[in-house]
């Protein structure tokens, strides 16, 4: 009796045990456990009734590009299967030519920056099975002619046309030259700010090659020491590119028409400019299209370049007193007429004008925003997008007819709704989630948004998630300086109001940026979860600056980045701290790239509201970085010294009075250099202030590759439980 009362009281015990919730672990997190199913390289076909998925099958070690049918969602057919493509086991990356009869397959592809890459590529024809090298080498940004009889390319800078019916190439340009001229691609900075890479264009025709040249020779090198690894490299090596700074010399950019019959080039006078942020073929006429803007940025044209003459006309002029923003929105009808997008009014909306660029009409209008065009259907008159009408938190897809008229919600779900669109705009794939819901794919008519069939909904995720029990992530609003700020909350699931916790707050604060939302949880919200069930709150707050709430609310920071950011995080801090169950002597504050901006500069300007602060690879003094970002929001540092330096952390060192301070950077960081970093150091051991921070050789902005991201979440995680 005595022995089954103690094997009970056992039972019990080791049942409670059981019954416990699983705890998150940082290896789960950075291994993929919480990694949400998706539609790889979702394509739709030009008959508008199928659509393309690419799939790797690791058992057979092939990489398929397969069919659907979006009514039936059956698999009706292969695209592409690398086993069964001769002399090539395997391919990365496709793309179609415009009839979809050959493909260009890419193998070997090696990262440069952000976007760019090379690679070995290859012609397919689908239907008859042949395989063509393009050539030898690496090369970037392989692209068919529209008759599919060629394909343009870039090679160590210069600008090459393979034909392939007699597979010759010709080289359009023989002067590219590393850290000189570069021909058909971006420099360092366009392809960052401006995120575009591939800077040459086919007519409509193939009888032009539009393509942009920089001339880097003024731009001032930025040199990366690489260290390599131990073991492998003796001598660390020297990674030596063109980056300018704000203030600095620019590349000198100019547009190039080459004539693919006569095999001349001329250069296009476009007047007076500095940047050239995008090219677009016209409808018809060969009429190219042209944006360019003044160093500022804040006015922007749109010229129309005729080949015939190549004379230029300048049909549209967009000035803002702090900048124009620039988009890939720009569509061409039929007729030439072309939609835009626009904050004229003080929201970002579409417009309708005519080829001279006469306003015809505002197509939408109210308090939201217009944040993603999806395109035309010239048959309907409808234009298709993506708008924070349900709330600047969510998104909702609607269509709407090119005069204004007959608007039409097709997914308005509570939450985020993004949607991809057949060809002919018969049907949309509808990607939904909320803060409660993973991402759920769904079939749609275009016309009614009628639910026509589930594809993926992620309910794998969620089962595994049950174990954990995860705590709500709680999305509201909070008062702050006259405004009414999105803010989401994270508290632990044991919460008990009569207790006080630690917090800790993450933001990000960029222009235009958007850290709140009705989406559901990306990688650092499981690390949340893991901080939360260790006591702590997490808060973040989209402050003044951020986006998605009017022209105003976004640009009240220009020429003063730092300042408002700054006043609207210590003032929800202090506002936060007022609530019985937060420990107003232990908030925290931290954030990655502008973020370790803005938490560095709490730190040292706010430690008698934030105790503690971690800077993950931050912005120390705006003239570190480069032009085209810092100066669309400050001008330049000659012309606005004072907005660069005082709200810039490397001048408020003596302020870092009291509080923990982490600070952390990858060595070859190519965006928000390590200088960054190093000056600050320097600036806080000569003021005599501790502090703590990590070096990772040779990671860029990312700080990500093998154990990288563990080690450094495993840094971070140990710093707060030690010192918030």
């Amino acid at each position: 009796m005595k022995n089954l009362k103690i094997f009970s009281i056992c039972f019990i015990i080791f049942s409670n045990v059981f019954a416990q919730d699983k705890k998150i672990t940082l290896e789960e997190i950075w291994s993929g456990t919480f990694s949400q199913e998706r539609l790889q390289s979702l394509q739709s076909l030009n008959n508008g009734q199928s659509y393309v998925v690419q799939d790797y099958n690791r058992a057979k070690g092939e990489m398929r590009v397969d069919i659907f049918d979006y009514k039936s969602g059956q698999k009706t057919g292969e695209l592409l299967n690398s086993g069964k493509i001769d002399g090539l086991n395997f391919f990365q990356t496709f793309s179609l030519s415009k009839d979809e009869t050959q493909a260009i397959l890419g193998v070997q592809i090696e990262s440069i920056y952000r976007y760019s890459v090379k690679g070995q590529y290859y012609i397919y024809d689908i239907e008859n099975s042949e395989l063509t090298e393009i050539d030898k080498d690496k090369i970037q940004e392989p692209h068919f002619s529209p008759d599919n009889s060629q394909v343009a390319f870039v090679k160590n800078n210069n600008l090459f046309i393979k034909n392939l019916n007699n597979s010759s190439t010709t080289q359009v340009t023989d002067d590219g030259e590393k850290n000189k001229i570069i021909n058909g691609l971006t420099d360092w900075v366009y392809e960052e700010e401006f995120a575009f890479v591939k800077a040459f264009e086919w007519s409509p025709d193939g009888k032009y090659l539009a393509y942009l040249k920089f001339d880097e020779s003024e731009v001032p090198e930025f040199s990366m020491d690489v260290y390599g690894t131990y073991g492998n490299d003796l001598y660390p090596k020297q990674e030596v590119f063109k980056y300018p700074k704000a203030g600095e010399n620019n590349a000198e950019v100019s547009l190039h028409m080459y004539d693919v019959n006569t095999g001349n080039s001329t250069e296009i006078d476009l007047g007076e400019y500095h940047y050239i942020p995008r090219l677009k073929w016209s409808q018809k006429n060969n009429l190219l299209s042209v944006q360019t803007t003044n160093r500022h940025q804040n006015e922007l044209k749109l010229h129309l370049v005729n080949t015939a003459d190549f004379s230029v006309k300048t049909i549209l002029t967009a000035t803002d007193k702090a900048y124009v923003d620039v988009d890939d929105d720009l569509t061409f009808l039929d007729d030439n007429s072309f939609i835009w997008t626009s904050e004229q009014d003080g929201w970002n909306h579409i417009y309708h004008y005519s080829e001279s660029g006469k306003l015809i009409n505002q197509v939408t209008d109210g308090n939201w925003e217009v944040t993603n065009y999806y395109g035309y259907n010239s048959k309907t008159k409808r234009i298709f997008y993506q708008s924070t009408e349900t709330g600047s938190v969510n998104r909702a897809v609607y269509s709407i007819k090119i005069n204004g008229k007959s608007k039409t919600a097709l997914a308005d779900d509570y939450g985020t709704n993004s949607a991809d669109f057949s060809a002919d705009f018969s049907y949309f794939i509808n990607t939904f989630s909320n803060v409660e819901m993973p991402r759920r794919f769904t079939l749609h008519d275009a016309k009614n948004g009628k639910l026509l069939r589930k594809i993926k909904d992620n309910q794998k995720l969620l089962n595994k998630l049950e174990a954990y029990n995860l705590s709500e992530k709680e999305l509201s609003t909070i008062e702050i300086n006259g405004n009414e700020l999105n803010m989401w909350m994270i508290k632990p699931k044991d919460f008990d109001p009569s207790k006080t916790y630690p917090l800790l707050m993450y933001q990000y604060s960029g222009p235009g940026s958007q850290s709140v939302s009705n989406s559901f949880f990306g990688t650092n919200d499981y690390w949340y979860q893991m901080l939360a069930d260790k006591g702590y709150i997490i808060a973040c707050v989209d402050g003044r600056g951020t986006g998605y709430k009017g022209r105003d609310f976004k640009k009240i920071t220009q020429l003063q980045l730092g300042k408002y950011e700054l006043e609207d995080q210590v003032d929800a801090a202090k506002k936060l701290g007022l609530e019985p169950y937060i420990d107003a002597d232990r908030i925290g504050i931290w954030g990655w790239s502008y973020g370790g901006f803005m938490s560095s500069n709490a730190i040292f300007q706010a430690n008698d509201v934030f105790s503690f602060a971690i800077a993950v690879a931050p912005v120390t003094s705006w003239r570190f970085y480069d032009t085209i970002y810092t100066e669309r929001y400050m001008t330049t540092p000659q012309e606005n010294a004072s907005g660069y330096d005082d709200n810039s952390p490397i001048t408020h060192v003596d302020k870092f009075e009291k509080g923990d301070y982490l600070l952390v950077h990858g060595s070859a960081d190519d965006n928000v250099h390590v200088q960054n970093t190093m000056q600050l150091i320097e600036a806080l051991v000569q003021a005599n202030k501790q502090f703590d921070w990590r070096i990772y050789p040779d990671k860029n902005h990312g700080i990500y590759g093998g154990n990288t991201r563990l080690h450094l979440y495993n840094v971070m995680t140990d710093f707060i439980l030690e010192k918030l």
